[in-house]
């Protein structure tokens, strides 16, 4: 594995000791690609996806959110695999939501907000293909929704919409020391210096865009 930056290569190093201790995961995370009978499935990605599940697990209608990797031709990857840059897939989470408390356009208003949507294969100083901005569509419903939504948010940035807009092939659930990461390690380095500014901003910015 060859870490984007110091700061994660720090935060990496502290979460497998943590997680050989047994951290506990606090919340559900959706498994495969398919929905309950009331809730619904989206699957995207915004760079690390440490940072997007962080953001995506605090809005309301939302009942879990899974990191994972998609995109790709490998089967089963792995973190170290991806991180190479080579496998193919992105880091992404797969969000299990409730449509009737939240729908998938207002999922996508936040994802535009939740990342830059205009730095190819680059989030901040996480540089690399596995960190490209990606919308996975799981039907046809979806990907006329990201499509229009994608252009609807183009005035927004000064700079073009890079984002993928592909079909789902598959989702693969990423490491257990991954899963609500944010939330089991507020403390590490990057969740403090990195997440955090990120996530108060964000939260802030969607509060006052309330009704």
């Amino acid at each position: 594995m060859k870490p984007t930056h110091l700061g994660r290569l720090i935060c990496f190093a502290w979460l497998v000791a943590g997680s050989a201790a047994g951290l506990s995961q606090k919340m559900n995370a959706s498994e495969s690609s398919k929905s309950t009978n009331a809730t619904e499935l989206a699957t995207y990605g915004g760079g690390c996806f440490w940072c997007v599940e962080a953001i995506f697990q605090r809005l309301d209608g939302v009942k879990s959110v899974a990191s994972g990797y998609a995109g790709g031709k490998n089967e089963n990857p792995t973190y170290e695999e991806v991180c190479s840059g080579h496998s193919g897939h992105a880091e992404v989470i797969q969000i299990e939501y409730d449509p009737k408390k939240i729908s998938y356009q207002d999922l996508l208003d936040v994802f535009w907000q939740a990342h830059d949507p205009t730095t190819l294969n680059r989030q901040g100083a996480d540089r690399g293909t596995q960190y490209r901005s990606i919308i996975l569509y799981h039907d046809e419903r979806q990907k006329q929704l990201a499509e229009a939504a994608k252009k609807a948010a183009a005035p927004q940035f000064r700079d073009p919409i890079v984002t993928e807009i592909v079909p789902l092939a598959k989702f693969y659930k990423a490491e257990k020391y991954h899963q609500n990461y944010f939330n089991n390690n507020p403390n590490a380095p990057y969740c403090q210096f990195v997440i955090r500014p990120k996530l108060d901003k964000l939260l802030k910015k969607l509060s006052k865009a309330k009704p």
